[in-house]
């Protein structure tokens, strides 16, 4: 694949090898394992003295496609799938840290990262320290002799705040850190870490590169180095995507860039209306000129994604009563489908949390997170305006 093909076309275009019977679509590879020729190609096979496919556990041409179209797309080294994105996060942390080891981590992370690194790693002798979102230039007082990862997402997970990468990039360089990004909110369409530094990125597939809410999927890319020490882990530990689900996400991989397009159109529009609502007292879209970091995002980011992140006046009951009141958009936990979602992080997802660490990471009582989906604008507005009313 030529370099000089655009994102579009590397999406599409990135394919394993035809088989003999010539097929257009990449064919399923539903099988636990493959043959060798001979004791001496099974040897060798083993040895890795050549590449090919021995276990699916290992490496199988749908997750081999899967992957390749990642790497492509992130502009990365090489990459590994994983059954779902958490399995991503833990299996990249747990095969290059050891005892003793320590992280300096973004506080606004996923539920289950905050949960890996309070109550997982701990076990293991590794500890985190977390710096806040508006505390970027507290990095570098919390590195220590044996820090060895700097992590964050951007956009967070649910506030959508923004973080800078090429400031991250330069701080993990010059403290000979592994900077790690988790991108699943902007996709490798909208944003590629590692073009401001990132040694690897995350992704969890299941959101919008599936995008329609089918399968659970999880993958991670960058240098060949690194890589190679989480395949190894990974082979070994067993929580490789299935060939089924890899065929799944190539295929969606074909469509992210139109999907994303409209989700992003839609979301701004959204955005644009709860801003002038006035039953709402705060609208955080990266895209919108009033979101704090709006020039970082512009910097970075090709458009504001999916996600739009609301405060109703009221607090948490107000909010439950919003949820209660929708029509159309869904209540469920998961993002980036082509239906609309609504989720109140303070009543749901966060509510054991006290209201000091929810506030740390931007949750206030009435807080809503709105993934956009691909109804149309006017529809989900009107549906989002009666629930508010």
């Amino acid at each position: 694949m030529s370099k000089e093909n655009h994102f579009e076309t590397q999406a599409i275009r990135t394919q394993m090898e035809r088989s003999q019977y010539l097929e257009h679509s990449t064919p399923l590879h539903l099988t636990s394992s493959f043959v060798f020729e001979d004791a001496e190609d099974m040897r060798a096979s083993f040895a890795e003295e050549k590449e090919r496919n021995i276990y699916s556990r290992f490496t199988n041409p749908n997750t081999s496609e899967f992957v390749d179209k990642i790497c492509k797309l992130e502009g990365a080294e090489a990459g590994y799938a994983y059954a779902t994105g958490m399995s991503a996060v833990f299996s990249t942390f747990a095969a290059l840290l050891n005892a003793g080891d320590h992280v300096v981590s973004c506080r606004s992370v996923f539920g289950s990262t905050h949960s890996l690194f309070t109550k997982f790693l701990p076990k293991w002798n590794i500890e985190t320290s977390y710096f806040k979102v508006n505390e970027i230039d507290k990095i570098e007082s919390l590195i220590q002799p044996n820090t060895k990862i700097l992590y964050a997402e951007t956009p967070t997970n649910p506030a959508v705040d923004i973080l800078d990468l090429e400031l991250l990039g330069s701080i993990a360089k010059k403290h000979n850190l592994l900077l790690v990004i988790d991108n699943c909110f902007a996709t490798p369409y909208l944003q590629n870490p590692i073009r401001f530094g990132a040694d690897l990125v995350i992704h969890s597939a299941t959101k919008l590169i599936d995008g329609q809410g089918r399968v659970l999927g999880g993958v991670t890319v960058g240098k060949a180095d690194l890589i190679r020490e989480i395949y190894l882990f990974s082979r070994n530990t067993g929580p490789a995507l299935s060939p089924f689900n890899a065929w799944v996400l190539s295929k969606s991989l074909e469509t992210l860039s139109v999907r994303v397009d409209r989700h992003c159109e839609n979301a701004l529009k959204v955005a644009e209306f709860l801003e002038s609502h006035e039953n709402v007292q705060l609208v955080k879209y990266p895209f919108l000129k009033s979101h704090p970091q709006y020039d970082i995002a512009k910097k970075q980011m090709k458009k504001g994604g999916n996600i739009v992140a609301f405060e109703i006046k009221g607090g948490v009951e107000a909010g439950r009563q919003f949820l209660n009141k929708l029509q159309l958009l869904s209540l469920s936990a998961n993002l980036g489908d082509t239906r609309s979602i609504a989720t109140h992080p303070a009543s749901t997802t966060h509510s054991k949390l006290n209201e000091v660490d929810r506030l740390e990471v931007g949750i206030s009582d009435g807080l809503v997170r709105v993934s956009v989906g691909l109804e149309h604008y006017e529809d989900i507005i009107a549906d989002l305006n009666q629930a508010l009313g």
